[in-house]
């Protein structure tokens, strides 16, 4: 799919990658593009940068009727919604200890919202025939992510998810893609510099590099232009992947190294929150 005279709607989009990608969708010819955040503020001054063909407003994607709502009044007031990107995330550091409204809201934010999402605009995608699902994950949904068991776990259900809308809708005109990063240069990621520069580690998800945003939606639109599965800016993601696919053992055991020369015996443990994009 091309960007160009098509309607985007981007959540997530008030900072970061969604940003990024209202940024690029614009200057790609995109006719009309909504960026929703959770924070309004946020959203409005993204539209009011890029233009009179971007609409900021605010939502919570963990908020099933509320996502309903914003794809409704999209089809009401622009017209079909050719690009739904599925983009909202946060992160949140620990273990199996973590509560269970730690586990029950992120699974809302980083699964379910994909869910109500698909739902909300499979309809009328379908009955024209064309549409096109983006939707975030990380690297962590391929790999793991060792400082956050609900990041990890969430990531994951993502990427199936993603997979099996790509298999049972791909007759119906549907096409989709899943953007699986490591580390991306957001706000969020750098409000914690400080507290991995004192534990002595750039983190996990650091050790191939920070992209800047832009980058990330350079390499999701040209996923989307070339119906390609999976979006990987980083591609050593790949070479890991598919590691992990040959020898899950001897991954693991890469991997428990891996965590023991990141971390070691800190004191530190995993406070705290944290995003790997």
């Amino acid at each position: 799919m091309q960007i160009e005279n098509r309607t985007v709607v981007i959540t997530g989009g008030g900072s970061g990658i969604g940003e990024a990608l209202a940024e690029r969708c614009v200057a790609g010819g995109a006719r009309h593009v909504v960026v929703a955040d959770l924070s309004a503020q946020r959203a409005e001054a993204v539209a009011e940068r890029l233009g009179d063909r971007v609409r900021g407003v605010g939502i919570d994607v963990a908020d099933e009727s509320a996502i309903k709502a914003l794809v409704d009044d999209v089809l009401a007031t622009a017209g079909p919604i050719d690009l739904f990107v599925s983009n909202a995330g946060y992160g949140k550091r620990g273990g199996v200890e973590l509560s269970n409204e730690d586990f029950e809201r992120m699974w809302q934010v980083h699964t379910m919202a994909h869910v109500y999402a698909a739902r909300a605009v499979l309809p009328s995608m379908i009955e024209r025939g064309e549409g096109y699902l983006l939707n975030t994950a990380s690297a962590a949904g391929l790999l793991t992510q060792m400082d956050s068991v609900i990041y990890a776990v969430t990531k994951h259900a993502a990427v199936s998810l993603a997979e099996w809308l790509s298999i049972n809708h791909h007759h119906q005109g549907i096409r989709v893609s899943v953007l699986c990063p490591q580390a991306v240069a957001t706000n969020i990621l750098a409000s914690f510099d400080d507290e991995r520069a004192a534990r002595g580690s750039g983190g996990q998800a650091s050790g191939d590099g920070v992209l800047d945003p832009l980058v990330v939606a350079d390499a999701c639109l040209d996923a989307v232009a070339n119906e390609r599965f999976l979006v990987l800016p980083h591609p050593e993601v790949l070479t890991y992947f598919q590691r992990k696919a040959t020898d899950y053992d001897r991954w693991l055991g890469g991997m428990r190294r891996y965590a023991n020369r990141l971390w070691g015996d800190s004191e530190a443990g995993l406070p705290g929150d944290w995003l790997v994009r």
